[in-house]
This record gives C-alpha cells, structure tokens and sequence, in this order.
C-alpha cells in the first residue's frame, strides 16, 4: 500500500481500489442515517463502559466516530468502504481545510488502533482506564461531527470534492 508516502498518495491508492472513494451525489438521508448508527453505537458504548466489557468499549467508541464523520462524508457526496481511506480523508480533506481540527483526526486513529488491538491482539493486557478515558471523548466527536454537518457550506463541499478529484489525476 501506498499510504506512507503521505496523505496525497494514499487517497490515490484509495481510488484506484474497488471499495476505495468515488464521488456521488451529496445525500442527506444517509448522512442522517449514519448520524443515527453514530448515536445508537454512543449507547452502546454506554451500556459497554458500565460493563466493563473492554472489546465492546474499544469497538463502539470507534464507530460511534467513525459512523460520525462517515455521515459528513455522505453529506459531500464521498463513499469510501475501507476504513484507512475514509480516516485518510478526514486529515486530507477536512483537516487540510480548516473545516475540521486534527485532533479529532488524531482522535479517529487512536480509536481505531484500539479496535484492532482489542480485537485481534488477544494476548496482549489492554488497559481499562485508557479506553474508559478514549470512550469519553466519543460522544463530543459525534457532537462536532453533528456541527460540522449542519455548518458546512455549498462552497466547502465543491472546494473538497475538487481537491479530491484533483488528487486522482
């Protein structure tokens, strides 16, 4: 793969892959309907915590996230089906843009580096209180991700769908 070469080059791998990006209409009713998978993860994530069930914490925190920034993405008008292209998105597109702030960037690969140990790294003592304290910080993602999606103008969608397109030539 071709995501070590920076930002640029990894989206250009993402287009070349059968579910990597492709532009489509912007669409609301998915962007609503990816909102309410993010909300109904966040009770997950709820009823997780309370158990302490540390696989379910790892996983619905990271996708009540990754539902959230999905929802702006559908909003745009991008569909991206492998999780590393659609996080490479957020830094390329919206970070890059000043429409997002990185650390909610940062925030998405941390969580995701804590499903994929949680989940395939069994062997390995995964601290509770790290992913208690990665699982608080879920819920204002969603919320910025909610403002994001209600803020973001006509003209910052065709500016990122142009960068996008630009970077597949």
């Amino acid at each position: 793969m071709e995501k070590d070469k920076g930002p640029k080059s990894h989206v250009l791998w993402c287009w070349k892959q059968k579910r990597g990006i492709k532009l489509e209409e912007p669409n609301d009713n998915l962007c609503n309907t990816y909102i309410k998978k993010a909300k109904s993860s966040l009770n997950m994530l709820e009823s997780a915590t309370e158990k302490e069930e540390i696989d379910w914490i790892s996983t619905t925190a990271y996708y009540a996230r990754y539902f959230a920034f999905y929802a702006l993405l559908q909003k745009s008008g991008i569909k991206s089906e492998i999780h590393d292209c659609t996080i490479s998105l957020m830094n390329f597109l919206f970070v890059d843009e000043k429409i997002i702030e990185k650390h909610f960037y940062d925030e998405l690969q941390l969580a995701k580096e804590l499903r994929v140990d949680t989940q395939y790294y069994l062997a390995e003592e995964i601290d509770l209180n790290k992913l208690k304290k990665d699982s608080k910080t879920a819920r204002s993602f969603v919320l910025r991700m909610e403002e994001v999606i209600e803020n973001i103008s006509e003209e910052q969608i065709k500016t990122i769908r142009d960068k996008l397109e630009d970077a597949r030539l």
